[in-house]
């Protein structure tokens, strides 16, 4: 089988932003408020912070589960590691996540500034200034087989489509405007030169988008 780059899980507002205007350490989604993003699956009963029993089942657990299947590497832009801009100036910052990282594979954090590798549990970041098309062969060579999952946040998603490297996505669709931040798309419909899409809808409120490659 093929190994794909996967987008899943990824949240964006009724009006296309993935994040808000002005990220920093203390507000990672700027002036968004990340909680009707986010809250469809953090009610699931597969969340990967959840820490008591229960949660919901159905299509959000289902594509909750489905983002963790088969991932052996992640690809993630510098503002999802961090609100750091320019060369690193504290090597302490070691991302959002704490000392447990949820990803468990090799992630490979694109920056125009690198610095060294480090692990974190079984989480190992490394930094690379790299094309779309170099980014993905690394990771693809340390996911030994399995698939790549490409976490974000908006210009590396808009990046890699750009550059036809994108093989399926799952966009989660609150029932929220963020009116400014970082946006990936006008309209779903922009990118069905590129792929083909359906459309579910959730009793959570969310609209699940399923796209995958013509």
């Amino acid at each position: 089988m093929p190994q794909l780059l996967r987008v899943q899980c990824f949240n964006v507002s009724r009006d296309g932003f993935g994040t808000g205007e002005g990220q920093s350490l203390e507000r990672p989604f700027g002036h968004a408020d990340p909680t009707p993003l986010f809250s469809w699956r953090a009610a699931t009963a597969s969340f990967v912070y959840r820490t008591e029993r229960g949660g919901t089942r159905g299509l959000d657990d289902y594509l909750t589960r489905d983002a963790e299947y088969n991932i052996g590497a992640e690809i993630m832009g510098r503002n999802k590691f961090g609100p750091q801009r320019g060369p690193w100036e504290d090597h302490e910052w070691k991302g959002w996540w704490g000392d447990n990282p949820p990803f468990h594979t090799p992630v490979f954090v694109l920056t125009h500034h690198e610095r060294p590798s480090f692990t974190l549990a079984d989480t190992t970041f490394h930094f690379l200034d790299a094309t779309p098309a170099e980014a993905l062969a690394r990771a693809k060579q340390a996911a030994a087989g399995r698939d790549v999952r490409l976490g974000g946040g908006v210009a590396t998603i808009r990046e890699f489509i750009e550059a036809d490297l994108v093989d399926t996505m799952h966009i989660a669709v609150a029932p929220v405007d963020l009116e400014r931040g970082e946006r990936l798309w006008d309209s779903p419909t922009d990118l069905l030169d590129r792929f083909h899409l359906e459309s579910v809808s959730s009793p959570s409120g969310v609209t699940h988008l399923l796209f995958w490659r013509r």
